[in-house]
């Protein structure tokens, strides 16, 4: 009886430690940090490489690119995405703002969160990332 009550022991005591051990592991397994909501928007470091030029290539390229870009307006590199920024006419456009052609033409505005990114991405010095 005195060694099943031992046996008992140690299988509650590895019991115990198993729990620990796996209780721990999954402390950060939340939804809210693993699937961030619609609500939340990352704009810290934003690399033009990873988040500004493949919203301009799915948005943008396909008319503001080759030998007659739309509008005079080429968009095809980090240079010419800078230059259309620093001459005013990507911002206003593509926040649709009075006097200015909406962009993209013909299609939905782009998320207030990509606007932000990309406004974001201004403000950290526009770099070629």
């Amino acid at each position: 009886m005195e060694h099943l009550t031992t046996k008992l022991k140690m299988f509650l005591l590895l019991l115990m430690f198993s729990s620990a051990v796996i209780l721990q592991s999954c402390y950060k397994d939340n939804e809210e940090d693993l699937y961030p909501g619609p609500d939340e928007c990352n704009t810290e470091n934003i690399s033009f490489s990873q988040t500004i030029m493949p919203v301009i290539t799915n948005n943008c390229v396909s008319c503001h690119s080759g030998a007659a870009p739309s509008g005079g307006l080429s968009l095809s590199n980090h240079t010419e995405v800078v230059t259309s920024i620093d001459g005013g006419r990507f911002m206003g456009a593509i926040r649709h703002e009075s006097g200015f052609s909406a962009m993209p033409q013909g299609g939905a505005k782009l998320s207030d969160c990509v606007i932000s990114q990309i406004e974001a991405w201004i403000e950290q010095g526009k770099k070629n990332n």
